[in-house]
Parts: C-alpha cells; sequence; structure tokens
C-alpha cells in the first residue's frame, strides 16, 4: 500500500513539473547573448546616431570615439517578434578626440536592445521611440556591422 502511495506521489509532482514548466515563458539562453565586441559595436552605433543628430544641429563635425571597459550588469533574455533578443545595461568609458583637446568620460551607462536574426549570422540594434504615451512605442531596428 505505501508502495501504491508513493508511485502515486511521483506521478502527481512529475505531472505537476511538466505543468508548471510549459506555462513559464521561454527565454532565449543567455549563452547565446551577444558577445563584448558586439556589445561595443551597438554603443558605437547608438552613440554614432545621437553625434549625428547634435552635429547636425550644431552644424559641427564628427570627433572620433573611443569605447573601452565595458561592463555588462544585467542580461535579460526575451523573446521579440518571434527572434531572440538580449536587454543589456552597464557602463563604459568614453573618450572623444576633440579638434583642440581630448575629453574621457568614465562610466558611462548604456541600457541597449540587441536581437539575433533568424540566421543567426548578424545582429540588429533595436530603438525604442516613444511617441505619444498612449500609444505603444515604435521599435526601430539598424544592423549592427
Amino acid at each position: 500500500m505505501i508502495r501504491g502511495w508513493r508511485h502515486s506521489l511521483l506521478v502527481v509532482l512529475l505531472l505537476l513539473t511538466v505543468v508548471l514548466s510549459a506555462c513559464s515563458a521561454a527565454t532565449p539562453p543567455v549563452s547565446y547573448a551577444p558577445g563584448g565586441e558586439l556589445v561595443k559595436k551597438a554603443i558605437a552605433l547608438q552613440l554614432e546616431q545621437s553625434q549625428q543628430q547634435l552635429s547636425e544641429q550644431l552644424q559641427g563635425s564628427h570627433p572620433a570615439l573611443n569605447i573601452t571597459n565595458i561592463a555588462v550588469k544585467t542580461i535579460d533574455p526575451l523573446y521579440f517578434a518571434q527572434l531572440p533578443t538580449y536587454h543589456l545595461k552597464g557602463t563604459y568609458k568614453l573618450e572623444i578626440e576633440l579638434p583642440n583637446q581630448n575629453v574621457t568620460q568614465e562610466k558611462n551607462e548604456f541600457d541597449i536592445y540587441l536581437q539575433r536574426q533568424k540566421e543567426g549570422k548578424t545582429w540588429r540594434w533595436l530603438k525604442r521611440e516613444v511617441t505619444d504615451t498612449e500609444k505603444p512605442p515604435i521599435w526601430r531596428t539598424y544592423l549592427v556591422r
């Protein structure tokens, strides 16, 4: 009788485990998250876009940027548009070469989304644009080279 009771309990626990794991949201494996060089390229892309807008407003030239000391603090894997996406937060060091001086900024924060494409060979930076607080955000994507 005890043996049958243990068997029934084991079956119930196994079924409960299967049901609970099926209900949890699937996330891409963290082991597939982008590496440091790709994160550096995405940060550079983000900075270039910001710099381009600023240069157009100021009618100035584009200074040389050097990104180092990237430290990823958090990686949140998720699926966005059915593709593995990684929300990364951390810090980096930025050196800016201006015509008359060099500027160094320590511990700049970054908050980026990187998405692996279907074939697994390319990545895209996802930029969230909020147009209206009552409307859902618009996501623009840019190829990270």
